[in-house]
């Protein structure tokens, strides 16, 4: 029997009991740092009462209790209420505890803290959106250890919207890979051994292939707005820049004389900050005309300088561009309307115009990818395999009148008929003119 001597005694005990009893020991102490806290109403005599959160923390040695108030039990009338607000205040409160306890709602919290700071401001509210709307409200409670991938595949599948229809498959995507990317948080901290979303299957295919404008609708759009929203269109049309890219844009970023656009920064609900992606920091050349016009929005707007925005808000000074939705609201759908164009057109709506102009015209993967500036080729190649209808009836008919080169019918015998596409037109006979 293998033994173990005690460092302060030569007594020989069982090393499987001794391992047990050490492992126990261990989880103890280290369950110990990991504290809840306790969350109590305080009671006062000419104010509201408050909802009080006390907890201790370590200094020079000792345990220094503390407490901070939450709020009125008028804020937060019920227990839960006030025990959301804790949430975030106990991760903080346990940062660096070997051994942590968490929920789900706990690692959102955390996942949020530690690992967007360095992202771009509207992917941080992306994921936030995702955890605060979808996440918490269904596994907020669970322990980390009691999700199941089989039943979140389900809870995926089942997904519907707030008017009751079904989420859509980018909704279900979205969500899943929020979790996976919370899950593998939790596993780089060692508070989970595995990440349990990793099998569950979603696809991301669309219900319905997005809206894109024709050539023809692009140029009567351009027509009918006036000018500033023109010269807006205009550069999404031409450089597919993002919505948070083109309004963000200064007139230090644009150079007119290189004719190139130089993407440094995006913007999200009125906060600048960081582009999509490293990729997305690149030039981006300006067609001739796109120039042209934007040398007549520089001289026809208020705010030309150097850090001026191209779109500034005049109600806000200048400080702060445009609001793209108001845009879209106010000026390009009404015109769309007016001009009888049913389609849903939104900003992104240029962006893959631009990339269904680069398919058309036989433009290679890579340099496409260069233009629009994506992460990888992936993504473009989704877009360049969406084909339109037109396109696919050209190519059905290509591959279906290869079988009648030969000229002949159905029952084996030749055939006048042509079986050229019945969309062209037929060559007419030139005829010799007798005078």
């Amino acid at each position: 029997m293998s033994t173990v001597a005690s460092n302060n005694s030569s007594a020989v005990v069982d090393s499987t009991e001794a391992i047990s009893a050490l492992a126990k020991e261990k989880i103890r102490m280290q369950a110990q740092r990991y504290q809840r806290g306790s969350l109590t109403v305080m009671k006062r005599k000419s104010q509201p009462d408050v909802w009080a959160f006390r907890y201790y923390t370590e200094e020079n040695g000792r345990r220094v209790y503390k407490r901070k108030i939450i709020g009125t039990v008028i804020e937060f009338p019920k227990r839960k209420d006030a025990e959301q607000q804790v949430t975030k205040l106990r991760v903080d409160v346990n940062e660096g505890a070997a051994y942590a306890p968490m929920t789900v709602e706990q690692l959102g919290v955390h996942f949020i803290n530690h690992e967007t700071p360095l992202k771009a401001h509207a992917t941080r509210e992306g994921y936030k959106n995702i955890i605060d709307t979808h996440v918490v409200p269904r596994w907020g409670q669970a322990a980390l250890s009691s999700i199941k991938p089989i039943e979140v595949e389900n809870w995926l599948r089942g997904l519907k919207r707030r008017d009751g229809k079904p989420a859509s498959p980018g909704t279900k995507s979205k969500i899943r890979n929020v979790m996976s990317a919370m899950f593998s948080h939790a596993m780089r901290y060692g508070w989970a051994s595995q990440n349990p979303i990793t099998p569950v299957r979603t696809s991301s295919k669309r219900l319905q292939d997005p809206d894109l404008l024709t050539c023809e609708e692009f140029r009567d759009l351009l027509r009918v707005l006036d000018q500033r929203e023109r010269v807006m269109v205009l550069l999404a049309g031409s450089t597919a820049l993002r919505r948070g890219e083109l309004f963000a844009l200064r007139w230090k970023d644009v150079d007119l004389r290189e004719q190139l656009v130089r993407v440094t920064h995006s913007i999200y609900r009125s906060v600048e900050g960081d582009t999509k992606t490293a990729g997305s920091r690149k030039p981006v050349p300006l067609p001739s005309m796109v120039v042209d016009e934007l040398k007549q929005w520089k001289q026809a707007t208020g705010y030309r300088t150097a850090d001026d925005y191209l779109f500034a808000s005049i109600q806000k000074n200048g400080e702060q561009p445009l609001q793209p939705d108001m845009i879209l609201k106010n000026h390009i759908r009404p015109a769309l309307k007016k001009l009888g164009i049913p389609k849903k057109v939104g900003w992104h709506t240029f962006r893959h115009g631009v990339a269904d102009l680069l398919r058309r015209n036989g433009v290679d993967v890579k340099t496409a990818q260069e233009l629009l500036r994506h992460a990888n080729s992936r993504i473009l190649m989704d877009i360049y395999q969406q084909t339109v209808t037109e396109e696919r009836r050209a190519a059905q008919a290509l591959a279906f009148n290869s079988i009648w080169e030969d000229n002949t019918d159905f029952s084996g015998q030749s055939s006048d008929r042509t079986h050229e596409n019945p969309r062209q037109p037929q060559k007419e006979e030139v005829k010799p003119v007798i005078n």
